[in-house]
């Protein structure tokens, strides 16, 4: 557990900074007619990003120091507050509340399927990058 005061402050700075990344994105992005594309817009590229840093940095030794500091920060902090379970949770729950079944299994579906597909292209991309190098 990171229950150190430094280790909290990191998580909290990129929470920030990834929240205020999200909340941009989600007033720039309206919905596609019932379908909440901002959700999709940061959760995927999110999934992504974050398979793709923990994959890296797990190739580059045990969750000590730098590596540690850039998880904290990055990873739990700003790909943390960038990504939202919650609000996708909200948005499948209006869509059904709606009426919109097949909206709702749509995104749903597509958000599942293709997050974990995102996460694991991230980690490919950073297996293929460090065997290259």
């Amino acid at each position: 557990m990171h229950l150190r005061p430094s280790a909290i402050l990191l998580v909290a700075a990129g929470g920030a900074v990834g929240t205020a990344i999200r909340a941009a994105i989600g007033a720039a992005l309206p919905p596609l007619g019932v379908v909440p594309v901002a959700t999709l817009a940061v959760n995927l590229p999110g999934a992504f990003l974050l398979g793709l840093l923990l994959e890296a940095l797990a190739r580059r030794g045990p969750d000590e120091g730098g590596r540690r500091t850039l998880r904290l920060l990055i990873g739990t902090g700003v790909l943390g507050g960038f990504t939202t379970y919650s609000t996708f949770s909200l948005d499948t729950v209006a869509l059904l509340e709606g009426g919109h079944v097949v909206e709702y299994l749509l995104y749903t579906g597509g958000t599942l399927v293709l997050g974990v597909l995102a996460a694991a292209l991230g980690i490919a991309v950073a297996g293929r990058r460090r065997a290259a190098a």
